[in-house]
């Protein structure tokens, strides 16, 4: 069963395994989250939009934000992906559709005329206190980081 989160929702918690170690949302409490959902690692959408998320980082973390991409790919193509693209932001493997299906991003898709389930390319701006402030669905990548940055950067106005 899909969830049907919104804005004002607690966001699911969640633990997952990254390229670097384990991402926990309870951990992050006190500090803003933009977790992403994507189809899959090294591919054109999704390597441009990993991209630029990491040359917005600093910005992110400027605002005490933490940008987490979750994909059902395995540790090894994190690795890989983070490597050939040099990316900095966290890599989080679903490889079991949990998180991923609890955040309502696993949905069915159609191409060419086939139906399909696969990830909605997704993202959640998630406030200090573990609160959805935000959710963007069917995201088009051109341009989408700056209005989550946007989002974050009025976010974290809100709480100073």
């Amino acid at each position: 069963m899909t969830a049907t989160l919104k804005s004002g929702d607690k966001a699911p918690d969640f633990e997952l395994p990254t390229d670097q170690g384990q991402i926990r949302l309870a951990d992050l409490k006190g500090k803003l989250a933009v977790v992403y959902f994507y189809p899959k690692d090294d591919t054109g959408g999704c390597t441009n939009q990993a991209k630029a998320f990491t040359a917005a980082l600093a910005e992110f973390e400027s605002l005490g934000a933490v940008v987490i991409g979750v994909s059902k790919d395995s540790l090894a193509s994190h690795a890989k992906f983070r490597a050939k693209h040099d990316l900095r932001i966290i890599l989080a493997s679903d490889k079991d559709s949990d998180v991923i299906e609890r955040f309502g991003a696993w949905v069915e898709k159609s191409m060419y005329g086939r139906n399909y389930m696969g990830i909605d390319r997704s993202t959640w701006l998630i406030d200090k206190e573990g609160v959805l402030r935000e959710i963007w669905r069917k995201v088009k990548v051109p341009g989408h980081v700056d209005r989550v940055l946007a989002s974050a950067r009025e976010l974290a106005d809100q709480d100073n």
